[in-house]
């Protein structure tokens, strides 16, 4: 899949207008509550949910797929986890080295491409992707290649969630917030995004394979498919939205909890 030519006539695919989407984002990214950790119960609640589906780290080696600016190789960093992180965004990647140079980690970040790493077969004992999934133009050629990557026993877990469809009371809970906003009684909470940027993220959002929703269920099939088993599906991610809550105004911090958001965790055979 891919967009149009630009004017001048360049091949401009839609993979390259998501990395220069990411790269733009870059200089705010960690302003958000949801991409940044904001406080000990949530970097708790994150260390949680890792080592529930991963183990403790013992120095196993951990590829974080999309790594932005380090958030969640720091937390595999933290649970004793050899980590590389690869993103296709340099402006991402200064941020993610200059961060860890800042709090002494030895983790190591380089520029590379979630679906075709260039890392050698059976290399890493488990990978991990956050908000990765939905972005994805061809995730089945994706999934192959994490599995290739992934020794034997190798785990993968993917953090993920449906940002296209919400259910009725995630409806109902936005248009109560917008009304009271109308009026004066609520404050408007700043976007996750500049707002010059939200016609791209639309834009980019309507051509992607997942532009219908990533829903927990076909993600799950599709890495199955891809020869992963066991696949499984967490949607206890509660205590990590209840810590994040605390930095969002009430209304949205209701409105993640209902939110369809999820962890596939799956294991490459061992035969």
């Amino acid at each position: 899949m891919q967009s149009e030519p630009m004017a001048d006539g360049a091949n401009f695919t839609l993979r390259d207008e998501i990395k220069a989407y990411w790269s733009a984002r870059a200089a705010t990214f960690d302003q958000s509550p949801g991409h940044e950790i904001f406080s000990e119960e949530e970097r708790a609640a994150w260390h949680e949910l890792i080592e529930r589906h991963l183990g403790w780290g013992a120095g196993r080696k951990a590829l974080d797929l999309a790594s932005g600016t380090g958030v969640i190789s720091h937390l595999m960093d933290d649970l004793g986890y050899r980590v590389t992180g690869i993103d296709w965004s340099e402006a991402m990647l200064e941020r993610a080295r200059a961060k860890a140079a800042s709090r002494g980690r030895s983790i190591r970040f380089h520029l590379g491409d979630a679906e075709n790493t260039l890392e050698a077969d059976d290399s890493y004992d488990v990978i991990v992707t956050r908000h990765l999934v939905w972005t994805l133009v061809d995730p089945e050629t994706c999934f192959r290649e994490w599995l290739r990557v992934l020794k034997p026993g190798g785990k993968l877990l993917v953090i993920d969630g449906d940002f296209v469809n919400a259910g009725l009371a995630e409806r109902l809970v936005k248009r109560l917030a917008t009304l009271l906003e109308r009026t004066g009684l609520v404050k408007p909470q700043a976007p996750h995004a500049p707002a010059i940027m939200a016609g791209t993220h639309e834009s980019i959002l309507s051509r992607v394979y997942f532009s219908g929703g990533a829903r927990a269920e076909p993600v799950a099939r599709l890495i199955e498919e891809a020869g992963f088993s066991p696949v499984t599906i967490d949607t206890n991610l509660r205590r990590v939205h209840d810590a994040q809550a605390v930095n969002l105004s009430f209304f949205k911090g209701v409105a993640r909890g209902l939110q369809h958001r999820y962890a596939i965790v799956a294991e490459k055979s061992k035969g």
